[in-house]
């Protein structure tokens, strides 16, 4: 099966090392194998998990399970793991197959993602959704390539919701110039192309919905000096590239950004390369609306590039609200891959090097970003490794504490929002930002309120028992 990682991972750049003084010591990180993969669960699970609001996790995997071509999962944060899906179930893989990325939940309860290859049209890939309860619908069958596909196929990045409701996503090759296209889709099927990438773009990583509307997202290959962009579209489909990579010789600003961006509470897009930068091994950048970029690290700036080397996917921004969190797929103290944390200004601190146990129990490789739950620990994947060297689910303590997520993180007066957390019974108290809202406590891990007449940007936070929790990030008031 073709996969982005497997396609990226054959070009290999020699190592420069460069030690920087601004490279912290690794700090202490507890990290726990939560479930290792067999095969017949699925195996090289590629996509990030994110948190239902059952409080459980959800995820995919790229391959096997079933019928050979991968599943979507839940796991409890305690570990307790069922597989929902196996792709390929249909005859010719027409309900999909090999989905490279997450999830998401949308405003409807039900989870929405894509599958690289498969679907009505054989190897063009899907868009689909899933209930909770693991009852799957394909929504798209992209086109096959190469003739007459003005769909665009592989879809290698996952989905977001817009604030219209609909999902937005894009595909990696095909689309009236063969470059790949942004295309929207209902949520019961209707797809829309809104934009077609010049011949040779690549657009493999997640878009996202900045706090002005916009989207936001990176190209691995094209711009200016061919290799990769940032760029901004409208909802509506008009396109401006921020900045175009490898401006300078040497490609010191980095190349291939496969992964997506984050917008920090600062305002400004956080985002990685997989390659380039002063040691050849991908960087941190940081740019802000109007395309200045800033690369604030290099990966490999220490020896043996223990710090890790090619991070393949996005950064997230912790419950906290200053640092930004991350995985590189390979390097560390084991060759194996990192999980680190890094800060706006690029003070980089590896957390857990994989690989460290015997025979990589512990995993290998992870090719997938983190997520953080809302009980303050991290949880992701890692591609390789495991008792049966198929990948895990890991949870990874960084000594964080607990905080609340809304969603959508956007809303008018009088919407509701579902607000997820941990440990939220017995909540006495919803603000938007100060304001008191009206809200019903669903169970322990969900509430869902009404944004308040008067209600301004800013802050949501909920009194229980326990404490109050603030929430991950400001919630925007349209």
């Amino acid at each position: 099966m073709r996969t982005r990682k497997t396609l990226v991972s054959k070009i290999v750049y020699p190592v420069t090392t460069v030690v920087l003084l601004l490279v912290a010591s690794a700090a202490s990180a507890q990290l726990k194998t939560l479930h290792s993969f067999d095969f017949t669960d699925g195996a090289d699970p590629n996509g990030w998990l994110i948190q239902g609001s059952d409080g459980n996790l959800y995820g995919t995997t790229a391959s096997q399970g079933a019928n050979g071509y991968g599943t979507v999962f839940k796991i409890s944060p305690a570990g307790n793991f069922v597989t929902l899906y196996d792709f390929c179930s249909l005859s010719v893989c027409a309900d999909g197959a090999g989905p490279l990325a997450g999830l998401i939940q949308a405003s409807d309860g039900n989870f929405y993602g894509t599958t690289n290859t498969g679907g009505a049209n054989v190897y063009g890939g899907t868009v689909f959704k899933i209930t909770p309860a693991g009852a799957l619908t394909t929504l798209f069958s992209f086109c096959d390539p190469p003739v007459n596909c003005s769909s665009g196929y592989h879809p290698e990045a996952g989905l977001v919701q817009g604030s219209d409701g609909n999902l937005y996503g894009v595909t990696y090759l095909g689309g009236a110039n063969g470059g790949g296209t942004v295309y929207r889709i209902t949520r019961t099927g209707i797809l829309t192309v809104t934009y077609n990438f010049p011949l040779g773009s690549q657009p493999s990583g997640t878009l996202i919905q900045a706090t002005d509307g916009n989207l936001y997202g990176t190209t691995a290959a094209g711009g200016t000096y061919g290799y990769g962009t940032v760029f901004k579209i409208s909802l509506s489909g008009s396109l401006t590239t921020l900045y175009s990579f490898c401006a300078t010789s040497g490609c010191p600003d980095g190349e291939a950004p496969i992964a997506g961006l984050v917008q920090g509470s600062d305002g400004n897009f956080y985002g990685t390369t997989y390659f380039g930068g002063i040691n050849l091994s991908g960087t941190i950048f940081k740019i802000n609306a109007a395309g200045k970029l800033t690369t604030i690290y290099n990966f490999c700036s220490l020896s043996a590039c223990s710090d890790g080397q090619y991070p393949e996917d996005s950064l997230i921004q912790a419950g906290n609200g200053t640092t930004f969190y991350g995985t590189a797929s390979r390097g560390g103290a084991n060759f194996y891959g990192t999980a680190f944390k890094v800060s706006s200004t690029g003070t980089m601190t590896t957390l857990y090097s994989f690989c460290a146990q015997s025979g990589c129990t512990d995993g290998q490789n992870p090719y997938a970003n983190l997520m953080q739950d809302t009980n303050g620990s991290f949880y992701g994947t890692t591609f390789g490794g495991g008792s049966s060297s198929a990948g895990t689910v890991f949870s990874l303590s960084a000594g964080l504490g607990r905080f609340i997520e809304t969603q959508p993180s956007y809303g008018k007066a009088g919407a509701s929002i579902k607000i997820l957390g941990t440990n939220l019974t017995g909540a006495t108290s919803v603000t938007f930002n100060g304001t008191s809202a009206t809200f019903t406590v669903n169970s322990s891990s969900l509430i869902t309120a009404t944004v308040p007449a008067g209600a301004t940007t800013g802050f949501v936070q909920v009194a229980t028992p326990g404490g109050t929790l603030k929430s991950n990030r400001k919630f925007l008031v349209r």
